[in-house]
């Protein structure tokens, strides 16, 4: 057991003395059960504070029991000063602390923690929550009450009043915080291996992050230079209403998915640019285009962080928004307006007969946030109104034989 002892200007176990006569006491006194009849006043205090019982006080704590350091008082002269022959007497001990406020002090200085606040990690492999520690506060003024009442009776022991104290930030707190707002897939070819690849690796790059509340986060600058020094590949890309190969081909796809779960997140997008052609893996109007001069961003408008997962395997590519739900659902609509035909498909000559292009219609479209609470349409906003170009097709075909008698280029009619 842990004992501790306030010892500054006390002295335990000492008695107050005073001045003591110098006659003897009557005869047959007996005090205490002691018989000093006749004795000196000196002696009889002798013997009979040698056998006063002296009860220690000490308190229970979560860190130990502390003993007080106690000044012990008695009316044993008062006994004696009036002590009558043949009587018997009792001696009443006092017990008396001078420093109990600083002794509470100290008790509860020893007792007293301060709560650990949870902590969250995240990283691309999602969440680590660290959980809370509880603190401890003491109460001194019922510490000194109750040290106060013991000492006037006859008790021994007393209980430190602690009360546990709970961090402002709990574990709970912190899985409120970081639940699913929205996720949002689209499908790839992955036997499209450098496409594929692009994918996945500005999947990768965005994975992690955190959008801090009123932050405002940028694909490019998360993601970097589309290069083959940043790690990307020759695929296709749209270029000028045309299919052309360039370095990060499948990138804007990455954007695009993105841009669909932040649009389901509610995150306000403050740049988004369609692409010159309809692409095939989300609707008209929800996909995000971006090249060197065109980006995709969004600002996170929610009071607390909003934290960013990404996935590409098996085909598809999904991002994943988690923070504090504000009560409401977002879902995205789109509408085609109008198509627009494509021009006659153009021939040309070739050594065999094939499609070098397909014929694609183009359209005008637009794209609408709609924002629900419960089942209750709250709102409805337009997101975007395109026009993507048509394409014209092209089919190579081998030029047919000469029939007989005709003329063919640099020969003569003989």
């Amino acid at each position: 057991m842990k004992v501790m002892k306030i010892a500054a200007l006390l002295l335990a176990g000492s008695f107050f003395l005073g001045a003591c006569g110098g006659g003897r006491v009557r005869q047959n006194v007996t005090v205490n059960g002691i018989d000093v009849g006749g004795m000196s006043e000196t002696e009889a205090l002798e013997r009979i504070r040698g056998g006063l019982e002296r009860l220690p006080l000490c308190v229970e704590t979560p860190a130990g029991d502390f003993a007080l350091s106690i000044d012990y008082a008695d009316d044993a002269e008062e006994v004696l000063k009036h002590a009558k022959r043949g009587k018997s007497y009792t001696v009443t001990v006092r017990r008396e602390c001078v420093l109990l406020e600083q002794f509470a002090d100290m008790v509860c200085l020893l007792n007293a923690k301060e709560g650990k606040n949870a902590e969250l990690v995240f990283g691309k492999d999602g969440f680590t929550y660290v959980h809370e520690q509880c603190g401890r506060a003491c109460d001194k003024q019922k510490l000194i009450a109750s040290l106060t009442r013991a000492l006037k009776g006859s008790e021994t022991r007393v209980s430190l009043p602690v009360r546990e104290t709970s961090p402002e930030v709990t574990e709970t707190l912190l899985r409120e915080r970081t639940r699913l707002l929205a996720a949002f897939t689209t499908k790839y070819d992955e036997s499209n291996v450098a496409r594929s690849k692009n994918i996945a690796l500005a999947a990768s790059r965005i994975a992690g992050t955190t959008v801090g509340s009123g932050e405002t986060f940028s694909f490019n600058a998360c993601v970097g230079a589309r290069t083959r020094e940043n790690g990307f590949e020759e695929a296709a890309v749209i270029r000028e209403g045309e299919f052309v190969r360039g370095v990060g081909g499948g990138v804007c796809q990455a954007s695009s998915t993105l841009f669909g779960a932040a649009l389901r997140a509610g995150m306000r997008i403050e740049e988004s640019h369609p692409h010159s052609l309809a692409v095939s893996y989300v609707a008209p109007s929800q996909d995000a285009m971006v090249s060197e001069c065109s980006d995709l961003k969004f600002s996170n408008p929610c009071p607390y962080p909003v934290y960013i997962l990404a996935e590409a395997a098996g085909g598809e590519v999904t991002f994943y928004l988690y923070g504090m739900p504000d009560g409401r659902r977002y879902e995205v609509e789109s509408r085609v307006l109008y198509r627009l035909d494509p021009p006659s498909v153009k021939i040309v000559e070739g050594k065999e007969n094939r499609i070098v292009r397909k014929e694609r219609a183009g359209l005008c479209s637009e794209s609408y946030l709609a924002v629900y609470e419960g089942d209750t349409a709250v709102s409805r906003t337009l997101i975007r109104r395109d026009t993507y170009a048509c394409v014209q097709g092209i089919e190579e075909r081998v030029p047919a034989p000469p029939t007989p008698g005709e003329i063919l280029d640099g020969e003569e009619d003989l």
